[in-house]
């Protein structure tokens, strides 16, 4: 029985395919099959050559949910080239999947397509197409999916872009409030913008630092208590707290007192409720005055106690 086992032997794709256009483009339009298999798309209404600007797309066909699919062929090693041509027709044609088939992918390319399925919503695959036949059979396509979307990569790509979208609100917010610092205190003279959620000042002795902290939809001005080990953080907290009622009435308002047992550090802070950095920018002015507000308040409630812990 054994004896009746054929051998597979892989054969030059040009001996079965001359030609990318005349030869594999046309037979791939009659066979679409074979690309849904590997695929697991449902492909319909193959057609070929459908231009684009200048450019022509090698193949268009369309999913059974009505969705654009772009097909671009290569005989060849995968190249620059042809990466931005699939891009080019995505674009041109408003397509929602693009397949590329080379006969050689490079793995640059391979991380390239996995790229842009973390950071598109458009679905985007790789194929290795070779021709193998059993003994003397026919020739046969072998088609291998070496990339195609993944849902924990799309995930992977969405906190990418919601980091990235974070820090440039952040940024943007920081640098406007710093703006706005000019002219109410000196406090963040010579700060510069940055992506972190909070900006720092010193307080005037070491460990112990005042700061603006912005979530998305609330802020904070407050101390953090750090100077040295957990013991004497608290002791300087105690010796605040023992001083509540003056202090909040020279801020001007209730603070929020955390002594955080068992951490190190500890912090007061004032919570400002009117928003954050997922606001509005229309809103932000506001937010960022009420927010240096509350620190120069806060700096002054502070600042004779400071003071006298440093004599």
């Amino acid at each position: 029985m054994i004896d009746t086992i054929g051998k597979i032997r892989r054969v030059p794709l040009r001996e079965v395919w001359k030609h990318e256009a005349t030869d594999l483009t046309r037979w791939l339009e009659g066979n679409i099959d074979v690309l849904s298999d590997v695929t697991g798309l449902s492909l319909r209404n193959a057609e070929r050559e459908k231009p684009t600007g200048s450019f022509q797309v090698d193949l268009v066909a369309e999913t059974s949910e009505g969705a654009l699919v772009i097909v671009e062929n290569q005989l060849e090693r995968t190249d620059h080239d042809h990466l931005g041509k699939v891009i080019t027709y995505m674009v041109g044609l408003e397509a929602k999947v693009a397949i590329w088939i080379a006969a050689d992918p490079r793995p640059e390319h391979a991380s390239a397509i996995n790229w842009l399925n973390q950071s598109s919503a458009a679905d985007f695959y790789l194929l290795k197409i070779e021709a193998v036949k059993i003994e003397e059979s026919p020739a046969a396509p072998l088609l291998t999916l070496i990339v195609g979307p993944d849902p924990a990569a799309r995930e992977i790509g969405d906190v990418k872009r919601e980091f990235a979208e974070r820090h440039e609100l952040r940024y943007k917010f920081w640098e406007q409030l710093l703006q706005r610092a000019k002219t109410l205190t000196r406090m963040f003279s010579g700060r510069r913008p940055g992506n972190d959620s909070y900006i720092t000042s010193g307080a005037g002795m070491t460990g112990l630092t005042y700061y603006l902290d912005i979530k998305q939809h609330e802020g904070f001005a407050g101390l953090n208590i750090d100077p040295a080990g957990e013991a004497e953080n608290k002791a300087i907290f105690d010796s605040f707290a023992a001083h509540k009622v003056e202090i909040e009435e020279r801020f001007g308002g209730t603070l929020e007192w955390r002594r955080k047992d068992g951490k190190i550090a500890s912090e007061v802070f004032a919570r400002i409720s009117r928003g954050g950095y997922k606001n509005p920018e229309t809103d932000w002015p506001e937010i960022q005055d009420l927010m240096l507000d509350s620190m120069v308040r806060f700096e002054k409630a502070f600042s004779p106690l400071i003071t006298a812990l440093r004599k």
